[in-house]
């Protein structure tokens, strides 16, 4: 009785173990019929809608792999799958297909997003937002004493089940016993003694039985509850594109109808404009035909060679034209693209309408090409600072395109020539540091709104520059002509001159026509010329009006010149040989000198007299004496009102009296009420806020505590350090 239990038991587990391979091989089998099917079926794929999984298909034949089939998923049903949890896995080398965001390719073909299939056997390869993920098939465990793998699957059967069972129909135990030094099995653990134990052992038999069966109908419940929610969603796709063709017909049928009523009015009246005016064709109905003619090219629009057909409602995008990229080392910003020292060779092929400004400084430009700015007509604001640019290597026509440039910026480059043909609208050029060595008439006659001109470091000459070169600058304020080689002002400055720099050259001479027609100008700067007070003509600028600011330092001045401008209210001599200023020199001068520096000279004692500043006593703010060789404070300080610093360092001044900085003060016995008050006044009535007196040879013990007194603070005073006796 007991064996024949056990028997009976053993062929229940056999038989469930048999029934959950067939389940479990019998998808694939379904599946590849399936597969089989689809691959044999042609021009099936014209009717597909854009967003349903495609079928792997070649030429020829479907490739399938037996062991494991491709699945293709929708996007409303989620699968799970034990093998591809974690999408952290080893991820394959097939690259994203550009344009599709989401889809993938494998071998050349698509795959949409969430597709599954297999490209080796025992391998499964899921497509997730554009990325392949591949893992291998998981097995389920046996428990069954000897496994093997059949050929052309994945997963290990149980090999003594199968062989018994392939014998015979009737299933029958081969070798029934089992190996005794087998631990796996809990009916070897310890020998039956009793009826208790064998009833014990088969009731636990009995109820892992029943679980697996359980849990076998519970899997079998959910896959087939998958296939009635799959089977329903695609019934309901079915429905929604056969209702999709319907609507599509119906309106085909009506746009037919609708075309051919227009084709037949058209006709009425193509007959009727013909019996008026022959056979020509108005040019309206020759356009309508075109219209018609194109709308009926894009209804036969099919995209990606014939395996998608586009709505006949919806036009084919068409793709924008390719711009060249930008070259390597050129940002982009807003309107502006910057290539500074990005080692460019040639001016990058950009078309950008709405670029306003452009940066091609510290790059290996040589040439620019007539058609080099076609791209960027807008452009406002150019820089071609250190190049290579040549005049020869300028097209004639270059810059004719840039309507609208208003800088242009070509320092540091090899032009010997100014380029032509620059657009009227510039309003600032910068040629320096070239090579330039003529200016002839017409080389500026278009800039009319050029306002600044800057062409320092050049070989400009008053004999290689046209007197008449300037004039046509009708709105020039700003001109630099440093670092060249003029012995004169240049001729023919432009009346609308206001600010003009001519440090660095030769210039020997200021004749008393050199500024005749500029009564505009307001700065002057002639530093590190050649210039002597008696080579300055008296009527060179003393009537200008405007000229408030003029620098003649380091050139070869004794003394301080005569006939300064009447608006004169800064003037720097700083690095002459100055040993003397003339009396009453300022004093012509309305509203008066506020700055003068007369630094590094050879001024002494003698050569400032009593009323060497007469003129600027009430609008002197700054006087700087320092490097000089001035043995004691200067007369005249204690009368400027308005002096708010004096430097008197690096002089040889020994003392300082109480009455030359500040005005003398009464001793404390003679001081009454109205001479305190007297002096309260004087104190306030001062301005002086800095004094420096440092590298002197002033012993500060023996200074008087009132040589300072008009100084609000003390600590402005700089009277360190001190020279040695």
């Amino acid at each position: 009785m007991q064996t024949a239990s056990l028997l009976y038991y053993f062929l229940l587990v056999c038989w469930c173990i048999d029934f959950v391979e067939n389940q479990t091989n019998g998808i694939p089998r379904r599946q590849r019929r399936r597969m089989r099917y689809r691959g044999s079926r042609k021009g099936s794929s014209a009717n597909h809608r854009p967003n349903r999984q495609p079928q792997i298909k070649t030429s020829t034949t479907v490739a399938v792999v037996p062991s494991v089939p491709l699945i293709n998923i929708d996007d409303g049903i989620t699968e799970v799958f034990d093998s591809l949890i974690g999408l952290s896995g080893h991820e394959s080398s097939y690259s994203v297909l550009p344009g599709k965001k989401g889809h993938c390719t494998a071998n050349g073909m698509i795959m949409y997003d969430k597709a599954v299939w297999s490209p080796k056997p025992c391998i499964t390869c899921l497509c997730s937002k554009g990325k392949v993920i591949c893992d291998e098939t998981t097995c389920l465990s046996l428990t069954c004493h000897k496994t093997e793998i059949p050929e052309g699957e994945c997963c290990p059967v149980c090999s003594d089940i199968v062989l018994n069972i392939s014998l015979d129909d009737t299933p029958e135990i081969s070798g029934a016993s089992p190996e005794p030094n087998d631990p796996s099995d809990p009916m070897l653990l310890q020998p039956l003694r009793t009826q208790a134990e064998m009833d014990e052992l088969l009731r636990r038999e009995k109820e892992e039985l029943e679980g697996r069966e359980k849990e076998i109908h519970k899997k079998d419940d959910e896959k087939r509850k998958r296939k009635e929610k799959k089977s329903q969603e695609e019934k309901k796709k079915h429905d929604y594109e056969a209702h999709q063709k319907e609507e599509e017909e119906i309106s085909r049928r009506e746009e037919e109808k609708r075309r051919a009523y227009e084709e037949e009015e058209l006709q009425i009246e193509k007959e009727e404009e013909e019996k008026r005016k022959g056979n020509e064709l108005p040019e309206q109905e020759r356009k309508q035909q075109k219209s018609e003619e194109e709308e009926e090219e894009e209804d036969e629009h099919i995209l990606r060679g014939d395996v998608f057909r586009m709505p006949p409602r919806f036009p084919i995008p068409v793709p924008p034209a390719e711009i060249p990229p930008l070259p390597t080392g050129c940002s982009i910003s807003d309107t502006t693209v910057s290539c500074i020292n990005a080692r460019l060779t040639q001016i990058p092929p950009i078309t950008d309408p709405e670029l306003t400004s452009l940066e091609l400084e510290g790059n290996t430009i040589t040439s620019i090409p007539d058609e080099a700015f076609n791209g960027i007509p807008n452009l406002e604001r150019l820089d071609l600072s250190k190049n290579n640019i040549t005049s020869p290597g300028i097209g004639p026509q270059a810059f004719k395109i840039l309507k609208k440039l208003k800088r242009l910026y070509m320092d540091g480059n090899a032009l010997v020539h100014i380029p032509p043909e620059l657009p009227s609208a510039l309003e600032e050029l910068k040629i320096n540091e070239n090579h330039l060595h003529a200016i002839d008439e017409d080389s500026l006659q278009e800039l009319k709104n050029l306002v600044t001109l800057e062409l320092e470091g050049n070989k400009l000459s008053e004999a290689n520059v046209s007197p008449l070169a300037l004039r046509p600058l009708k709105s020039l304020s700003y001109l630099r002509l440093g670092r060249n080689k003029f012995r004169t002002v240049p001729q023919g400055l432009p009346t609308s001159i206001e600010e003009l720099y001519l440090e660095n050259n030769q210039i020997e001479e200021i004749s008393e026509i050199c500024f005749n027609h500029t009564s505009n100008i307001n700065i002057i700067v002639l530093k590190h010329n050649k210039l002597e007070e008696n080579r300055i003509a008296p009527l060179a600028w003393i009537n200008q009006e405007n000229l408030e600011s003029i620098d003649l330092s380091y050139n070869k001045l004794y003394h301080v010149p005569s006939y300064l401008p009447k608006s004169l209210l800064h003037l720097v001599l700083i690095g002459n040989q100055i040993e003397r200023i003339p009396g009453y020199v300022f004093g012509h001068m309305k509203p008066g000198l506020e700055y003068l520096y007369l630094s590094f000279n050879k001024l002494n004692n003698d050569g400032i007299d009593p009323v060497s500043f007469y003129g600027a006593y009430l609008s002197l703010r700054e006087l700087f004496l320092d490097h000089n060789e001035l043995k004691f404070v200067p007369f005249g300080i204690t009368e400027m009102k308005a002096l708010s610093f004096l430097r008197l360092n690096n002089n040889k001044i020994r003392t300082v009296p109480p009455e030359r900085i500040c005005r003398s003060v009464v001793d404390d016995d003679n001081v009454d009420a109205d001479s305190n008050d007297d002096e309260e006044e004087e104190v306030e009535d001062s301005h002086l806020e800095h004094l420096h007196l440092e590298n002197n040879f002033i012993n500060t013990r023996e200074l008087s505590p009132y040589a300072f007194s008009c100084i609000r603070s003390y600590s402005s005073v700089v009277l360190k350090p001190q020279k040695i006796k």
